[in-house]
């Protein structure tokens, strides 16, 4: 059986804000704050369309109009390891996401709940191992508010 539809949109979110993050050096809680509930309402409702179009445009657009600047958050180049592409980290997000709250119609407020988070910076650091772990390790640890 695949993924839902509302699953499926929920990752894109994710790897659009992923992208987003990296593109402008910001923490994903920083992009979250700057793109505000409403954007990201929108990128989840409208992802099957913007799955369509190349993902640098659709990020810019939605850059340009949270009116989203360069940060200081470079958490790739002291990367020693292969970096995982943002579609990799999407499907962590979202496996976390649907495992913290799979109530589909609560999806948004989730990923600006999860992504805001502590365990986020975390994640983003792939010099450890957390990237990898078993998602129930992941949920494991969020809801614990450490790493176990």
């Amino acid at each position: 059986m695949g993924e839902s539809k509302e699953e499926n949109d929920l990752f894109f979110t994710c790897g659009l804000i992923e992208f987003i993050s990296r593109l402008t050096k910001n923490t994903k809680k920083d992009v979250i704050q700057k793109l505000g509930k409403e954007n990201i309402k929108k990128i989840y409702e409208l992802a099957e369309v913007y799955h369509c179009e190349n993902i640098e445009k659709v990020a810019n657009d939605f850059i340009d109009e949270a009116k989203i600047t360069n940060g200081e958050y470079d958490y790739i180049s002291n990367c020693k390891y292969r970096v995982p592409t943002y579609w990799e980290i999407a499907k962590v997000y979202k496996r976390l996401i649907v495992r913290v709250n799979n109530n589909t119609s609560e999806f948004v407020e989730t990923i600006i709940n999860v992504l805001s988070s502590w365990i986020i910076e975390k994640i983003d650091n792939y010099n450890s191992s957390l990237f990898y772990e078993n998602p129930d390790y992941i949920y494991e640890c969020y809801i614990n508010g450490k790493i176990l």
